[in-house]
């Protein structure tokens, strides 16, 4: 698999997860929250399907 997410999309990525999970799980919001997991997987992973079909990468580009 081909990363596609960046340093610092994966930084905000797994920020906003983790925020939209935390705020579920402490009552701030409802079940909606759970969508956290997708921004969380992305960037624990490095790889967001969603790019592909925009041929879209945060990476650095190699030399």
């Amino acid at each position: 698999m081909k990363f596609n997410v960046g340093s610092t999309d994966r930084i905000i990525r797994i920020i906003a997860g983790l925020a939209l999970i935390g705020a579920t799980l402490g009552g701030y919001i409802g079940y909606w929250g759970w969508i956290g997991v997708v921004p969380l997987l992305t960037g624990i992973f490095r790889f967001c399907p969603a790019y592909l079909p925009f041929g879209m990468s945060t990476c650095p580009m190699k030399k």
